[in-house]
């Protein structure tokens, strides 16, 4: 793993520079997703087909999943995993339920009422990866959100296979989702925004994908509402001297193994934890079955940062701005206010990254390439619309006139004046 030591500046400067070109990769594929995200909304279902057939090597007939496929999946479903999904599904409803909100409503003063509504978005198109690994995981984080916010109907794509993995299925059935079909990557994203004959259009589309379904939501954003523009998988571990070398090395070889693209990061104040970490981290890769995906990850983008101090890890660490970030320290819970930037949180030296990935209950779709800076994981709040609402009588209106009517000409706006000044008791 390459090593960044220096003053605080020095090694912010190096995080952003690195941050910057990671940025770039999206625009390499945006010329690429154009083109089939234009054939899509031409050619519909028969688009769809074709690049089945180009990308997936499969040839498709029916495009939705049946009902007897569903139903079959529940039959080959392992029941340690059914049962891991049940308790899954439990724990991450009990979380999200406590992310609803309420309407409000005031009368600040006589004749004046303001107020809030909150209504659930209509249509959501969910986004399920397939390629190098199943996630019935990411079904549950991304389904549970939204029929807790009340979402009508909830269509979930896939990219195609000779046989689904049954816990893909299963999961689907279990959180609620309506329709399922198969089909992936760009073309599936352009499907949901636009609608084939097949494929019915969506309010807003959820879920990771790789750098074409991430170029390919950024596209058709403004015609539908997404949830973020996800990068690689990235983990960021700050570690004291108390931590264990083989749990900080294991937690850093968790993300390395979902891509190549996937960034690792270790800050600590302790070269002694570092060189440690790096020896464990060997170690593992050499009996890890994903080591041709985790290797290339460490080796490339994985970083050891070697701060001064506990204050500096932390300052460092909200540069990185993570989308996970553990905190291997003892007490790790009384250092939770110096976290400013991470999409989710994991506290002490026995909390791994994947309780958060398939169990805890808080959700695992989270901001990416430092965009925690600003956004948030996936929860209820992005499956809802807040609608404001306003009512003055003529008393109010009269009340308020001179305010109104002063900023309206100060902005040059006549017509907004005169729609003011019309409902003077006068008239």
């Amino acid at each position: 793993m390459k090593r960044l030591t220096g003053t605080n500046d020095e090694i912010a400067k190096i995080l952003s520079q690195e941050q910057l070109e990671l940025s770039k990769e999206n625009l390499d594929a945006e010329a690429t997703v154009r083109e089939i995200i234009e054939r899509v909304k031409e050619e519909g279902d028969e688009a769809l087909r074709a690049y089945s057939k180009k990308f997936d090597q499969v040839e498709l007939f029916d495009l939705q999943v049946s009902d007897q496929a569903i139903n079959e999946a529940f039959d080959k479903i392992d029941r340690d995993v059914l049962s891991a999904l049940q308790n899954a599904k439990a724990n991450i409803e009990s979380y999200h339920k406590q992310q609803l909100e309420t309407g409000f409503e005031d009368q600040p003063s006589q004749g004046v009422i303001r107020g809030q509504l909150i209504r659930p978005i209509e249509r959501v198109g969910v986004y399920v990866p397939g390629g190098t690994a199943a996630y019935p995981s990411s079904v549950l984080m991304n389904v549970l959100p939204a029929k807790i916010a009340g979402v009508k109907e909830i269509i979930m794509i896939t990219p195609p296979q000779k046989d689904f993995n049954p816990a893909i299925l299963v999961a689907a059935k279990m959180a609620g989702v309506d329709k399922i079909y198969q089909v992936g990557g760009s073309q599936g994203i352009a499907a949901l925004a636009y609608g084939t004959q097949t494929i019915p259009k969506v309010d807003k589309i959820t879920g990771p994908g790789n750098i074409f379904v991430a170029t390919a939501k950024k596209l058709v954003y403004g015609l539908v509402g997404i949830d973020m523009i996800a990068g690689p998988s990235e983990i960021g571990v700050i570690a004291d001297e108390t931590a264990h070398p083989a749990y900080v090395a294991a937690d850093l070889l968790s993300q390395a193994e979902h891509d190549v693209r996937a960034r690792a990061i270790l800050v600590t104040d302790s070269e002694e934890l570092a060189d440690a970490v790096e020896a464990e981290i060997e170690r593992q890769l050499q009996t890890l079955p994903r080591q041709t995906i985790a290797r290339p990850s460490i080796e490339n983008n994985g970083r050891i940062i070697i701060a001064q101090d506990a204050d500096s890890m932390f300052e460092l660490m909200n540069l990185v701005a993570p989308e996970h970030l553990e905190i291997a320290m003892d007490k790790a819970y009384d250092y939770l206010d110096k976290v400013q930037n991470a999409g989710s949180v994991f506290l002490g030296h026995y909390t791994s990254e994947p309780i958060g990935d398939y169990y805890a209950g808080a959700n695992h779709v989270l901001p990416t390439t430092a965009t925690s800076r600003f956004s948030s994981a996936l929860g209820v709040h992005d499956f809802i619309k807040r609608i404001q609402y306003t009512q003055y009588d003529q008393y109010a209106v009269n009340q308020a006139e001179k305010d109104i009517t002063t900023l309206a000409y100060a902005e040059g706006l006549q017509a907004h004046a005169r729609a003011i000044e019309v409902r003077h008791d006068k008239h």
